[in-house]
């Protein structure tokens, strides 16, 4: 008996005439099996129902070797190759098992059944219908006849494949090989053939999976390896590409095609790696030419073009460069209206330049897409802030600086102004009470810039002179009125008036 959930019960759910090998009784005398032979049979009998394949196998090796004519050990060392999914091993030992015992339909059948599964169906045919001839079990002739069936079907669906590929109809021909490769799933030809269609069609990821699977089921498959290599370039992923180019010199190093594009690949792929370490040390002017490199290096494939302007735009944005991002980001999006890279950067160069309604819309459309981006929720949030900040006081805009400006160019820029509206300057009343307010405003900028602390406050939406803005509430510690200020010299770094300007 087989145990429920023994290796042979689930063999013989996928391989039915597998049952046939646990339970076949011999006569040692017939088989010309001498004790130590037998020996190694039982023994790996037991080990295959207890599921230990390769000690199975070692045993049943052994039994070959000592009864090279014994087609016992033969069957049951092809039905360990096909527990272990080693069909190609398993193939040549039925075979044997067939050229040793004519009769023997279980062996027969079972190689039929990996010839269709191969794509041989002239071959799986034949043993079909000798099963037929034999004197089989009912079983057996059912099945037999089931199979014959099935490869009569896969031989027409074949005929229609291939005059469907003939004639250019290759959504056609793709239908049809898909229903042959549900049964001759180790085809490798037909994998092929397949795989040119998705080509064809333009769905290159489906071509490689079929070619990838093809160069495992034939020896040496040069050829799949560099088309595999040659479909990932065109995606623009350089790596895979490089790794499957490698594969076809592994197995011919003098392959002129493969050799010539893995130094292009190389090529490649050595300039991206240098302009991504180039970004991480912060060097980007200089990751911008490695990118414009990559362009050059390869201008016909549209993907390292829209990937390294991808990159320049992020280059531009974290070099606070912002009208060069903008601009770079922008063709990109053009191509790619929901790369959310591209939008992420371009609206951290809108910010800089203070355009937050275009910085909030990028950010908005980024999050449709990758709602679960902490940094896009937390840049909605900034430019949101921002937004409202700059409906009430912006210090950049009173000193008339850019966001990015250096402390030495807010400095400037507050003594510039701070001479031009200080009171005294002004006789009229009511021009010196609004040189006055206007004053206040520079100073007030001055001070919240030229502060780190205050400025990433500021910078972050919230006015840290503002009492509206403090958590808490209560009083502005900042507030101060026009008397406050005065005395306060604009040419010093903060600090008290140690004389006083006069005007006339």
């Amino acid at each position: 008996m087989v145990a429920p959930g023994s290796v042979t019960s689930r063999l013989g759910s996928v391989f039915p005439f597998l049952l046939v090998l646990v339970d076949l009784q011999y006569e040692g005398a017939e088989c010309g099996v001498n004790a130590d032979v037998e020996k190694h049979l039982e023994l790996g009998k037991k080990l295959l129902a207890a599921g230990q394949l390769a000690d199975a196998l070692s045993q049943f090796h052994a039994a070959v070797d000592g009864d090279p004519d014994n087609y016992i050990a033969y069957y049951r060392r092809a039905t360990v190759f096909l527990a272990m999914g080693k069909s190609k091993a398993a193939l040549p030992d039925l075979t044997k098992v067939i050229e040793l015992k004519m009769d023997f339909t279980a062996a027969r059948l079972q190689r039929g059944h990996l010839l269709l599964k191969q794509g041989k169906l002239d071959e799986a045919e034949d043993d079909f219908k000798k099963v037929l001839k034999s004197n089989p079990s009912e079983n057996e002739e059912k099945e037999a006849q089931s199979q014959l069936v099935k490869s009569d079907e896969m031989q027409r669906l074949r005929s229609q494949a291939l005059d469907a590929f003939e004639s250019s109809d290759f959504t056609a021909a793709i239908t049809f090989l898909d229903k042959i490769l549900e049964v001759c799933v180790w085809d490798a030809e037909l994998r092929e053939l397949r795989a040119e269609c998705f080509i064809k069609e333009g769905e290159p990821r489906k071509a490689i999976s079929d070619l990838k699977a093809s160069s495992k089921l034939k020896n040496d498959n040069t050829e799949a390896f560099y088309k595999i290599s040659t479909l990932y370039y065109e995606l623009g992923d350089h790596e895979l590409s490089l790794s499957e180019v490698r594969e076809c010199l592994k197995l011919d190093q003098d392959h002129k095609r493969c050799f010539a594009h893995y130094k292009q690949v190389k090529k490649l792929n050595k300039l991206i790696e240098s302009a991504e370490e180039l970004i991480k040390e912060g060097r980007y002017t200089d990751a911008i030419s490695k990118y414009e490199s990559v362009m050059k290096t390869e201008p016909g494939v549209h993907e390292y073009t829209i990937r390294s302007k991808e990159r320049i735009c992020h280059c531009f944005s974290k070099d606070e460069k912002p009208v060069e991002a903008i601009r770079v980001c922008s063709e990109v999006l053009q191509v790619e209206p929901d790369n959310v890279n591209a939008l992420k950067d371009r609206a951290e160069a809108y910010l800089i330049e203070e355009m937050y309604d275009e910085a909030i819309q990028d950010y908005e459309t980024a999050q449709e897409h990758n709602e679960n981006d902490q940094q896009i929720r937390e840049g909605l949030e900034k430019a949101q802030r921002l937004l409202k900040q700059s409906q009430r006081r912006d210090y950049y805009k009173i000193l008339g600086v850019k966001r990015n400006a250096k402390k030495q160019e807010i400095i400037k820029a507050y003594r510039k102004l701070a001479l031009q509206w200080h009171p005294d300057n002004f006789q009229n009343e009511e021009e010196k009470k609004k040189a006055e307010k206007k004053f206040i405003d520079i100073a007030a900028a001055k001070e919240v810039l030229s502060d780190p602390e205050m400025r990433k406050k500021f910078d972050d939406g919230e006015d840290p002179l503002d009492a509206e803005s403090q958590q808490g509430g209560g009083g502005n510690p900042f507030h101060r009125s026009w008397n406050s200020w005065q005395g306060f010299n604009p040419f010093s770094s903060g600090g008290p008036f140690r004389f006083k300007f006069h005007f006339n």
